[in-house]
C-alpha cells in the first residue's frame, strides 16, 4: 500500500483537536427539562453514548475522505533489471481486407487479422526480455503501444486492436516510418521493425521505399510479411437473410516493395501463406545480436480512491440513518 499525496494524510492529525474541542464544548439543547426524568422512558440509549457513538461514525467518515484524498493504491513497485534482447516494433496492417479468411485453424477457417493477432501473442510470450512495441495501420498510422517491458500491458492493448478502428486503405510507408521513429532514440546494438500487411501502399504521403532509406539510415532492420494465400482470398459478406457467405477476392500483395525494403534494411521478407510461416520469422529474430542495457519496468497499481470514498459514504449514510431513527434527538 501506498500513497500518491502522502502529505494529506497529516490532516488526520487535527481530527483527535477537532473532536476534543466539539466534545469540550458540546451541543445546545433542543429543549430545556426541569428534570431528564421527564424524557428518559422515551429513550432506551443514553444521550452520552448515542451521541458518542454517532460521532465517532462522522469522524470516521471524514477520516475516510481524507484518506481518499491522498490516493491510495496498491503497487508492486518499481524494479530494476537487466533485459537481454532486442527493441522491436511490430506494425500491423487494420485495413479491411484484413478480414478474409483464408487460413484454416483446427479445422476452422479464420481470418488473416484474427491469425496476426494470435501469432502476434505468441511471440509476445516468448521474448519476456525484448522491449516491444506495437503500430496499427489501415489509411493511416498510429502509435497502438510504446516500447516496452510491460508485455502485459502490450497485450491489452494488441486485444483492443479491430478492424475499423482507422480509415480503410493501406499506408505501409507511413506505418514504417512510424515504427522507425518509436525506435530512433532508444540505445541498443540491435533494433527491428516486422511489418505485416496483406495489400499494396495506397495511402499515406510517405512512400515506402524512403521510409526504408531512413530505417538503413538508423540500422534498423526490417522484417515484411506478406500475409495470405496465393490467388483467391475468401472474403466474408452477409447476404440477404444474414447469413455469412465468401466471395472470392484477389490477393494483390506488393512482395516486390515489401523484398525490397527488407533487402535494403538486412532484413527478410517472408510470404505467410500458413500459419507456419508466420511462426518462422522468430526463429530469424532468435539469431540476431543481443544487447544488455538497464532499464526500470515499472509495473501497474490498483487505484483505491473510489473503494475508500465509498466506504467513507457508507459510513456516512450509517451516522444519519441512525441519527434520524433508533437516535434521534428530541425533537
Amino acid at each position: 500500500m501506498t500513497f500518491a499525496h502522502p502529505y494529506l494524510l497529516l490532516l488526520l492529525l487535527i481530527l483527535p483537536l477537532l473532536a476534543w474541542l466539539k466534545g469540550r464544548h458540546g451541543q445546545g439543547s433542543a429543549f430545556l427539562y426541569s428534570s431528564v426524568d421527564l424524557v428518559r422512558p422515551i429513550s432506551g440509549v443514553s444521550r452520552s453514548r448515542a451521541g458518542s457513538i454517532l460521532l465517532s461514525l462522522r469522524w470516521l467518515a471524514l477520516a475516510a475522505f481524507i484518506i481518499a484524498l491522498a490516493q491510495p493504491r496498491l503497487i508492486k513497485g518499481e524494479t530494476e533489471i537487466k533485459a537481454s534482447g532486442i527493441d522491436i516494433v511490430v506494425a500491423l496492417d487494420l485495413s479491411g481486407s484484413m478480414a478474409s479468411e483464408d487460413f484454416i485453424v483446427n479445422g476452422e477457417r479464420i481470418s488473416r487479422i484474427d491469425l496476426a493477432k494470435q501469432v502476434l501473442g505468441d511471440f509476445i510470450n516468448k521474448r519476456p526480455n525484448d522491449r516491444i512495441g506495437l503500430v496499427a495501420f489501415a489509411g493511416r498510422a498510429y502509435t497502438a503501444c510504446p516500447v516496452t517491458l510491460d508485455h502485459d500491458y502490450l497485450r491489452k492493448n494488441l486485444e483492443r486492436l479491430h478492424l475499423g478502428l482507422i480509415e480503410d486503405r493501406t499506408a505501409i510507408g507511413s506505418a514504417l516510418a512510424t515504427s522507425v521513429n518509436r525506435l530512433r532514440d532508444l540505445k541498443s546494438k540491435s533494433r527491428i521493425v516486422i511489418l505485416m500487411t496483406d495489400g499494396q501502399n495506397n495511402a499515406g504521403k510517405i512512400p515506402p521505399l524512403v521510409a526504408a532509406d531512413a530505417a538503413q539510415a538508423m540500422s534498423v532492420k526490417v522484417y515484411t510479411v506478406g500475409v495470405g494465400i496465393r490467388g483467391k482470398a475468401p472474403f466474408p459478406v452477409m447476404d440477404p437473410f444474414g447469413r455469412k457467405v465468401y466471395q472470392a477476392m484477389d490477393v494483390d500483395i506488393d512482395e516486390d516493395t515489401l523484398t525490397k525494403i527488407s533487402d535494403k534494411t538486412g532484413g527478410r521478407y517472408f510470404r505467410a501463406d500458413s500459419s507456419e510461416t508466420l511462426h518462422r520469422i522468430y526463429g530469424e529474430i532468435d539469431r540476431l545480436e543481443k544487447s544488455d542495457a538497464k532499464i526500470k519496468k515499472f509495473q501497474h497499481y490498483d487505484e483505491l480512491f473510489g473503494q475508500v470514498v465509498l466506504a467513507g459514504l457508507a459510513v456516512l449514510v450509517l451516522e444519519m440513518i441512525l441519527g434520524h431513527t433508533v437516535w434521534r434527538k428530541l425533537p
